[in-house]
Order: structure tokens, then C-alpha cells, then sequence
């Protein structure tokens, strides 16, 4: 069973469906007992960090996502669930997140490109890009190379460890879209609008 983390984020039900699409078995569930009894873990997220970050305090489930992905359960962040895996959030300050990967998620900045074009580009990132595999993974089994994936997002995570990257799409400049280390697995866009590349993905994850 796989356990979707109901911590008041928008856009649960959409990635419950997408999931089922794919034949795997979920509870959407903010239970502490039912997450610790999950073979796998789903955290989605849309919003500002700071909030996430916050409702999962709210409801106690903090400091268990951080205990649950030092175990060897398989944990995929989705969206702002991906850029809460990390150490740093500076959307508005700088917030902690769960600390499961190493580095900070970060605005987009283009200030210092010398491209125009590059500069003119619009903040958030909004639509379809392609997804540029980096190294073979369970997450990317079947995903084509070069992939569209659609994205909606301000901020990104800017990786200590260049191999936990797996994936990285353009926007301006390359930055990690799919990360994973150990069990701890992220998606940046959303994969529940990304047709045939994000539904492989959820597939490979619920087949792990």
C-alpha cells in the first residue's frame, strides 16, 4: 500500500487519481499509524514551501517524514513535496525542509546571463519541457529520453551532489527535475499532467 501524505497541500485527489490509473493501491492518509504501516510513501505539494512545510507540522507528520525516509521505504516527493526533501527553502527567507537530500532550493535567476532572450524569460516556470535523463534509475524505466513534462514552479532545488541528479530540464539553465538517492526520490513537475511520461513514472515507483 502506499501512502499519499494528506497534509492540507491542493491537488491531492489529482495525484490519487493518477496513481490508481496505474494500478497502484493508496490511502490518502495524514494517520501516523497507516503511514508507518505503508510499503511506500507519497508526498505531493503545491504552494510556497513555508506553508508546506508548516501544515505537515501542524499535523504532526514533520518529524516523521524525516524518520520515515531515514528508513528504506521508497519516498517520492512530488512538486513542492520534491523541494521539501531538501535541507534549505529561501521562498520568502530561509525555511528548513526535511533534510533528506543535500542542498537548498532556490528562485529562478537569469541576472546574470548574457543572454536577452534568457533574461526575458517569465517567472514561474509554466508549461510543458522537455526531460533530459542524466543516469539510468528505477524512476526513469521506460520514460523516453528527451520527454515532455509539464511544470508549473518558481523555485528549484540547487544540488550539492551532482549524482543524486537523474534527470534536468532547461529554463535559461539546466536545473534537476528528477533527484534521487537511496530510497528518496523527487519529481519536480507534476507527473499527473505529464500524460505518458509522468504516468511511467508513477508506474516504475508503485512497481519498485
Amino acid at each position: 500500500m502506499i501512502a499519499v501524505i494528506d497534509y492540507g497541500a491542493g491537488n491531492l485527489r489529482n495525484v490519487c487519481k493518477a496513481l490508481e490509473f496505474v494500478g497502484a493501491n493508496i490511502t490518502l492518509t495524514d494517520d501516523p499509524a497507516t503511514i508507518e504501516r505503508a510499503d511506500k510513501i507519497v508526498l505531493p505539494g503545491v504552494g510556497a514551501f513555508a506553508d508546506c512545510a508548516d501544515g505537515l507540522r501542524k499535523r504532526g507528520l514533520f518529524e516523521l517524514m524525516q524518520r520515515v525516509g531515514h528508513s528504506d521505504k521508497p519516498f517520492l516527493g512530488i512538486c513542492v513535496g520534491m523541494q521539501l526533501l531538501f535541507e534549505v527553502g529561501e521562498e520568502m527567507g530561509a525555511w528548513p525542509g526535511l533534510g533528506l537530500l543535500k542542498g537548498h532550493v532556490v528562485r529562478f535567476d537569469f541576472s546574470q546571463s548574457a543572454s536577452v532572450e534568457t533574461q526575458r524569460l517569465k517567472i514561474p516556470h509554466i508549461g510543458w519541457n522537455r526531460v533530459h535523463p542524466m543516469r539510468e534509475h528505477t524512476l526513469l524505466k521506460g520514460v523516453p529520453a528527451d520527454g515532455y513534462a509539464y511544470f508549473v514552479h518558481s523555485y528549484h532545488a540547487a544540488m550539492t551532489d551532482p549524482a543524486h541528479v537523474l534527470a534536468t530540464t532547461d529554463y535559461g539553465y539546466d536545473f534537476a527535475c528528477v533527484v534521487g538517492h537511496a530510497n528518496i526520490m523527487g519529481i519536480q513537475f507534476h507527473p499527473e499532467k505529464s500524460q505518458d511520461v509522468g504516468l511511467q513514472m508513477l508506474k516504475n515507483f508503485m512497481e519498485i
